[in-house]
């Protein structure tokens, strides 16, 4: 809950008056905006100084889809890009496919970004792509997906919404989509999928966060992601990417009732969060959407599931409240490098467990 300082003292009067326990998590957003904006200046003088990228800085939409053409280029035996429709707004909405040849033959998605605030995300999304490049041919597990796998990735899963972060408001969520009538824009993209549409954790006023839209797949965004995975007809595990709150989850967000294959996946993120915390330390609870998070409808990974994507999982990732959506640059490779650790770990289990 984000409250204005000239309101603060009422609001504490209440709650103190009710017997409320609270706790204020962040004193001054304003503070932490200024901060991300000087390092985010800073690095860019920095990169353009040295003609590098830096994988430890937050990036625009820009630079990302110029990011996107150099890595193709720098690694086209293994690296390609695929447009898989346009946003709202008519930006390209771009995947880079990781492969070593064939096609159709068993895939693993990963998205990231589909809250555009959520700026570590996106982070971790291309320091993975980079980690992807990296560790073929010389980390046997990775080489192994690899070669009987293919890997796509979209890092900018909601290009309007996220090049509004930048533009006008860094805390937006939603895409940026209007309709005739309706004076507040934008759907929450983690609610307009088919399964569950309309449930329990969505909401259908158009001024809410999580506004589901009018239908299931209204969004292009959507639709796109949605078409290209069930066109592919061969993706064996879908892995979507948020922040923050250190959670590994699968299936269901709509019910509390548990999946058929809770008993795996529920084996499986055990051991992923395990080979998560070896790397720094950091502590992820895991378990269904609906017990370990809150009740959520319409979103990526039950649509995932019953399309009959078995290995389907949603991180939420650093931290746990102290910055929550504006996470300091100085944390993205150390969260990248955990998170890799989770993704190999599921990936290897999908490869092993054919079916």
């Amino acid at each position: 809950m984000r409250v204005p300082f000239a309101e603060l003292k009422d609001i504490k009067t209440y709650l103190e008056s009710h017997g409320l326990v609270y706790s204020i998590m962040i004193k001054d957003i304003q503070v932490l905006l200024d901060e991300e904006r000087e390092t985010m200046a800073k690095s860019r003088r920095l990169e353009r100084s040295a003609g590098s990228f830096s994988y430890s800085s937050y990036h625009t939409l820009e630079e990302i889809y110029n990011w996107i053409d150099s890595f193709v280029m720098e690694n086209a035996d293994i690296v390609s890009k695929i447009w898989i429709g346009d946003s709202f707004e008519n930006r390209s909405m771009l995947i880079l496919k990781f492969s070593t040849g064939g096609s159709q033959r068993r895939a693993i998605w990963i998205d990231s970004g589909i809250h555009s605030r959520e700026w570590i995300t996106h982070a971790t999304g291309i320091w993975t792509a980079k980690q992807i490049v990296n560790e073929y041919g010389k980390d046997g597990t990775l080489t192994n997906i690899l070669n009987d796998m293919d890997i796509f990735l979209e890092i900018v899963s909601n290009p309007d919404g996220f090049a509004f972060t930048h533009s006008m408001n860094r805390l937006w969520r939603k895409n940026k989509s209007s309709r005739p009538g309706i004076s507040c824009i934008g759907v929450d993209l983690n609610r307009n999928w088919r399964s569950g549409f309309g449930g329990n954790g969505s909401n259908d006023n158009p001024c809410s966060e999580t506004y589901r839209g009018p239908y299931p797949h209204s969004e292009p965004e959507v639709a796109a992601t949605a078409d290209f995975i069930t066109a592919h007809g061969n993706v064996k595990a879908l892995i979507s990417i948020h922040s923050y709150s250190q959670m590994l989850m699968y299936p269901y967000g709509h019910s509390l009732e548990p999946v058929a294959d809770q008993e795996e996946l529920h084996s499986l993120a055990k051991r992923a969060v395990q080979a998560l915390y070896k790397v720094h330390g950091i502590k992820y609870i895991y378990g269904s959407i609906s017990t370990t998070l809150y009740v959520a409808s319409g979103i990526t990974l039950d649509w995932a599931y019953d399309s009959g994507i078995k290995y389907s999982f949603s991180f939420e990732l650093r931290d746990t409240g102290r910055y929550g959506f504006l996470l300091p640059a100085s944390q993205i490779i150390p969260t990248a490098q955990e998170t890799w650790m989770a993704i190999r770990t599921i990936m290897e289990h999908t490869l092993n467990h054919p079916y």
